[in-house]
């Protein structure tokens, strides 16, 4: 399973980003996808994850990003609003496995990343 992200860039504080992540998986479908991010120095958090039924957001995000996918495309979205300056981060897609959405460790297939930088 390959996932590419796209995307990223620059932007000002209060623009807005979308980023895109294509799945190689013919089975893309009938897995719930998440975004994750990590800041320099910091850990992998948390962003976003799409199930079936339901979207899951960071209390970070909430209100400002919006996650979505298309299954005939094999594509996952963020559109990213109001960014932030602590919204600089790489941010990377990745297929669920098992467990909780909002943990890294419940994702077994990740894509590359892709950087973005919200400016002061």
């Amino acid at each position: 399973v390959q996932l590419q992200a796209s995307g990223g860039g620059l932007v000002q504080a209060g623009g807005s980003l979308s980023l895109s992540c294509a799945a190689s998986s013919r089975t893309f479908s009938t897995y719930a996808m998440g975004w994750f991010r990590q800041a320099p120095g910091k850990e992998r958090e948390f962003v976003a994850a799409i199930t079936w039924n339901k979207i899951h957001y960071a209390d970070s995000v909430k209100g400002r990003f919006i996650m979505s996918r298309d299954n005939a495309k094999r594509t996952v979205y963020l559109q990213m609003n109001s960014l932030k300056p602590e919204d600089t981060a790489v941010y990377y897609c990745a297929r669920w496995a098992s467990g909780d959405y909002d943990r890294s460790a419940s994702y077994e297939y990740w894509g590359q990343g892709t950087q973005v930088t919200v400016s002061s």
